[in-house]
């Protein structure tokens, strides 16, 4: 099992950890602030170092169970061996920008279900169930408000149960959401003024205003049912 320093502190870049097991390309370590490509979002890349050497973390992903795999290209530090490991910062940070953005696009287009999407460093898009394409104009109109408004961005641990209960809280129709351990992670949008709330193991800004200014650079028409709306950093 490994340790996910980024669900508790999104900020944190750095750490230091314990060598669990290797493969041939890849490494276990006990904590990780290396978020594992998953839900739409690449994994993080960084850097591992440790008394005899140092590699470079080509990206994080999923392993067996609550493992992370950190694949790696060069030299593999020993099982056991303590290595010290940092993010490459600004991808990170422009995911976390565009993920946040994603959750506000959901806000601004309540009710409808997603399908689909993918997280970039300057581009995202959402493929949503929805007949009708919205206007464009308006919605980033609505985006770019939420955005200045700089509404808090936090997350808490709940049941699992509470997804039974209130269903319309899952907007994705493809992806579960995780159940680890019988709880579930909800990030909410908003102070006293819920904007957005929903599970997700992403990684997101404290607050909206971090995001800055976006543009939604198109809608397009991919079925009956099926709208995709690319979001761009400006």
């Amino acid at each position: 099992m490994t340790e996910k320093l980024f669900l508790e502190d999104q900020r944190r870049a750095t750490m230091q950890a314990t060598v669990l097991s290797l493969t041939d390309d890849t490494v276990v370590l006990d904590r990780t602030v290396f978020y594992a490509r998953s839900g739409g979002q690449p994994g993080d890349s960084g850097t591992l170092t440790w008394d005899a050497g140092s590699a470079r973390v080509i990206e994080a992903l999923k392993g067996e169970g609550e493992a992370v795999l950190h694949r790696l290209e060069g030299a593999m530090p020993p099982v056991g061996s303590l290595v010290s490991g940092a993010l490459d910062w600004a991808p990170r940070h422009a995911r976390m920008r565009m993920h946040t953005t994603l959750h506000l696009l959901c806000a601004a287009l309540p009710g409808i279900s997603v399908t689909g999407g993918q997280i970039g460093e300057a581009k995202s898009r959402l493929d949503l169930d929805i007949p009708e394409s919205p206007d464009k104009a308006t919605l980033e109109s609505r985006i770019n408000a939420l955005i200045a408004e700089d509404h808090p961005v936090s997350h808490s641990w709940v049941d699992a149960d509470i997804l039974d209960t209130n269903p319309e809280l899952v907007r994705t129709l493809s992806v579960k959401p995780p159940r680890g351990a019988g709880l579930v992670r909800l990030v909410r949008i908003g102070g006293e003024t819920l904007i957005d709330l929903q599970p997700c193991g992403g990684t997101h800004v404290a607050r909206t205003g971090e995001i800055g200014p976006i543009r939604v650079a198109k809608i397009e028409n991919k079925g009956r049912q099926n709208r995709r709306i690319t979001v761009e950093l400006v």
